[in-house]
């Protein structure tokens, strides 16, 4: 019998599982891959001006995003600088496979902490309470208290051009039972959608015509813990680049919005 059991090794659920068992609860966080936890398949970066501040309060509670995101970070950079300090927000472009491979090993290493790589088909409930939940090969994971963050694994379908595919994000698989057995417990569901970038090969990219967007020379950290040479020095780190759209660009898309799997 375990205290915690989350579902979902994303952001969320690192954070969940390794909150509970720091907090000395016997934990246990269901993946599909160990492999894929912390994967950041819609946006390989940290922060910025709408979840800078939460990286920071979640460094404050003592967790794992923004030490990762410092380690595995390609480019520091802090946003809005022209204006008022107000509004200066930390971003760091991260390396995906080594965001991923931190997290993976914080998990392996943490005290009270069982990960076990299953699908979660379903949360089991008694006289109105989640009492545990079964696996999709039927094993059944007692547990005091059920935690769900699945994000986009349950239920998902992607949208590629013309098709939609019933799949989770990168190939992985999706699970309709879970958000089954959460409408059975009388829990309304509803459908979000999320936007991820193409991938570009850069030698593809005519980068003469695109803007440098060096990060700052200066050390920034999203964790007080970080230091100096826990960083990329900044002359090792990445360049990012800013193109424009243009009138063209719009009118095209807007004559082949009917083409799209989403409309």
């Amino acid at each position: 019998m375990y205290d915690v059991v989350v579902v979902g090794g994303g952001h969320a659920g690192i954070e969940a599982a390794m909150a509970a068992a720091r907090m000395n609860k016997k934990t246990c966080l269901i993946t599909m891959s160990l492999d894929m936890v912390g994967s950041m398949p819609c946006n390989p970066s940290v922060g910025g001006p709408a979840k800078g501040i939460v990286v920071r309060e979640i460094d404050a509670m003592g967790g794992i995003m923004p030490i990762a995101a410092d380690r595995t970070a390609l480019q520091f950079k802090m946003l809005n600088t022209t204006k008022g300090p107000g509004v200066w927000s930390l971003r760091v472009q991260s390396d995906k496979i080594a965001y991923k491979r931190f997290m993976k090993e914080a998990l392996l290493a943490q005290k009270n902490l069982d990960v076990i790589e299953n699908g979660a088909a379903r949360v089991l409930i008694e006289n109105q309470k989640a009492v545990g939940v079964e696996c999709t090969d039927g094993t059944i994971i007692p547990s005091k208290t059920v935690i769900i963050t699945s994000g986009t694994y349950m239920t998902s379908n992607v949208l590629r051009g013309h098709t939609s595919t019933k799949s989770g994000p990168e190939d992985q698989p999706t699970i309709d039972t879970l958000s089954q057995s959460l409408r059975d417990a009388g829990i309304r569901t509803f459908r979000l959608k999320t936007g991820t970038p193409c991938r570009v090969k850069m030698d593809s990219i005519d980068f003469s015509k695109a803007e440098k967007q060096p990060g700052t020379n200066a050390f920034l950290r999203f964790s007080e813990t970080t230091k100096k040479e826990d960083v990329l020095p900044f002359e090792k780190q990445e360049i990012c680049h800013l193109i424009y759209t243009t009138p063209s660009t719009h009118e095209i898309i807007r004559e082949h919005l009917h083409d799209s799997a989403m409309y």
